[in-house]
């Protein structure tokens, strides 16, 4: 039987960041030294989101899935 897929990455996840840095969707944004941040795998790299900005990303990203489950169902 095969595994069930997944539409995002095991790899992404929250961690707290080691040093001060702009989050890198907007520059604006300061990450400070433990803050939370959004990881996420870029290559062999690694993307570092704000909360703010991850909270906006993972929230259009349920909708997005949301909405697909309710074109299946019907």
């Amino acid at each position: 039987m095969p595994r069930p897929k997944s539409m995002i990455s095991g790899k992404i996840c929250v961690d707290k960041a080691k040093k001060a840095h702009n989050c890198q969707n907007n520059s604006a944004h300061r990450i400070q030294c433990g803050d939370k941040r959004l990881k996420v795998p870029n290559g062999r790299s690694w993307d570092h989101y704000c909360s703010s900005c991850a909270i906006s990303f993972l929230n259009n990203d349920i909708s997005k899935l949301g909405n697909l489950v309710g074109e299946l169902e019907d």
